[in-house]
């Protein structure tokens, strides 16, 4: 059985999309990270997306170069050009993808570029983890067939 990005979805516990405006500030999006327990939010105006915002960005983007948590905006230190996934992609795609480029979060988009979720490195784990649960109950019950049989 292979995974795909809308079961990985329906089955997350936050069900929510997190998201902030491109004017929001640094310590603003930090203080939605810390409410939610997240690593990443979405920037958003309207439901277009304009970037992601990640603690990656707040350390390399914001603290590093000096800027100021209380007054510099999304704008500034958000990824912008986002590569997101669609519901159809199987999990071993989309785990490809975040290697292949490096990051932790994954925007999922409808058939229509509308945003309707957002995955983790941690979400596309555990779904790997699950089929493999279900191969391996599958081979034993199986070969348990195979040999009573």
């Amino acid at each position: 059985m292979v995974t795909k990005v809308k079961t990985l979805l329906e089955k997350k516990a936050l069900q929510e999309i997190v998201s902030v405006k491109p004017e929001t500030t640094v310590i603003e999006a930090l203080e939605v990270l810390a409410k939610y327990q997240i690593g990443a939010v979405l920037v958003m105006e309207g439901e277009e997306m304009k970037g992601i915002f990640s603690e990656r960005d707040y350390a390399r983007k914001g603290i590093i170069q000096g800027r100021k948590a209380k007054s510099t905006p999304m704008t500034d230190v958000m990824t912008a050009n986002v590569i997101s996934a669609k519901l159809d992609m199987d999990i071993r795609g989309c785990m490809e993808l975040m290697n292949d480029n490096h990051f932790r979060h994954l925007p999922v988009l409808d058939e229509s570029e509308k945003v309707v979720g957002l995955l983790s490195s941690r979400d596309i784990v555990n779904g790997l983890i699950l089929e493999q649960r279900q191969h391996i109950n599958y081979l034993e019950n199986y070969i348990s067939g195979s040999i009573a049989g």
